[in-house]
């Protein structure tokens, strides 16, 4: 099951689980939709991956199933590194 990350990596904004605004790569890095298309041009700076839609968990299943609180966030934000 995806860790569904609660916010953006760069810039710390909110991404709630059911957030259609979610990015991440195959590792489950995960950035806003401005981040990853404006900062990082649809490459995570992590691993190299492609950044792509993170998929929403419908609102019944987050009941059961919450996203994570953990935040990961960087303090010096992101720059592409490809």
């Amino acid at each position: 099951m995806l860790e569904l990350r609660p916010s953006c990596e760069c810039c710390d904004r909110d991404l709630p689980g059911d957030s259609a605004d979610a990015r991440i790569c195959s590792f489950e890095c995960t950035y806003c939709k401005d981040c990853a298309d404006q900062v990082l041009q649809g490459g995570c700076p992590n691993c190299g991956g492609e950044l792509v839609a993170r998929p929403r968990r419908p609102p019944e299943k987050l009941l059961s199933s919450p996203a994570s609180t953990q935040r990961v966030v960087k303090p010096q934000g992101c720059k592409a590194e490809h």
